[in-house]
C-alpha cells in the first residue's frame, strides 16, 4: 500500500509539475504581452505628446494667420477707399478738362471774331485815313464833317485798341487753359 501512495504522490508531483510548467509559460506569454502593451502604450503616449505639440504649433499659425488675414482684410479695405477717391478726383479731373476744353473752343471762336472785327476795323481805318486826307483837302468846305470824321476815327481807334486788348487777353486765358 505505501508503493501505491508513493506512486499517487509521484503522479501527483508529476501533475504538478506540468501545471507549474504550463503557468510559467503562461507567465512568460503575459509579461511578453504585458512588455508588447507597455511598449505600444508608451509609444502611444509618445504620438499623443507630439500631435499636441504639433496642435499647439498648428492653433499659433491659425491665429498668425488671422491675423495676418484680419490685417490684409484692412489693408484691401484701405485700398479700396483710395481707388474710390481716385477714380471720384479723376471723374472731376475729366469733367474740369471737358469744361476747359470748351472754354478753349469757345475763346478761340471769339478770336476769330475778335480777329475778324480788327480786319473790318482797319479797313475802316484805312477808309477813314483815305477820307481824312480828302477832307483836308476840303477842309475849308467840309470843316464840320472832318470833325465828325476825326470822332470816328477815334472811336475806331479805341474799339481797336479794345479787340487788341481782348484778343490779348483771351490768348492769356488760352495759355493759361492749355498750361492747366
Amino acid at each position: 500500500e505505501a508503493e501505491s501512495e508513493v506512486a499517487a504522490l509521484n503522479r501527483r508531483i508529476q501533475l504538478l509539475e506540468e501545471d507549474l510548467e504550463r503557468s510559467e509559460e503562461r507567465l512568460a506569454s503575459a509579461t511578453a504581452k504585458l512588455s508588447e502593451a507597455s511598449a505600444a502604450a508608451d509609444e502611444s503616449e509618445r504620438i499623443r505628446k507630439a500631435l499636441e505639440n504639433r496642435t499647439n504649433m498648428e492653433d499659433d499659425r491659425v491665429a498668425i494667420l488671422e491675423a495676418q488675414l484680419s490685417q490684409a482684410k484692412l489693408i484691401a479695405e484701405e485700398a479700396d477707399k483710395k481707388y474710390e477717391e481716385v477714380a471720384r478726383k479723376l471723374v472731376l479731373m475729366e469733367q474740369d478738362l471737358e469744361r476747359s476744353e470748351e472754354k478753349v473752343e469757345m475763346n478761340e471762336s471769339k478770336i476769330v471774331e475778335l480777329e475778324e472785327e480788327l480786319r473790318v476795323v482797319g479797313n475802316n481805318l484805312k477808309s477813314l485815313e483815305v477820307s481824312e486826307e480828302k477832307a483836308t483837302q476840303r477842309e475849308e468846305t467840309y470843316g464840320g464833317q472832318v470833325r465828325i470824321l476825326d470822332q470816328r476815327l477815334k472811336e475806331a481807334e479805341a474799339r481797336a485798341e479794345f479787340a487788341e486788348r481782348s484778343v490779348q487777353k483771351l490768348q492769356k486765358e488760352v495759355d493759361r487753359l492749355e498750361d492747366e
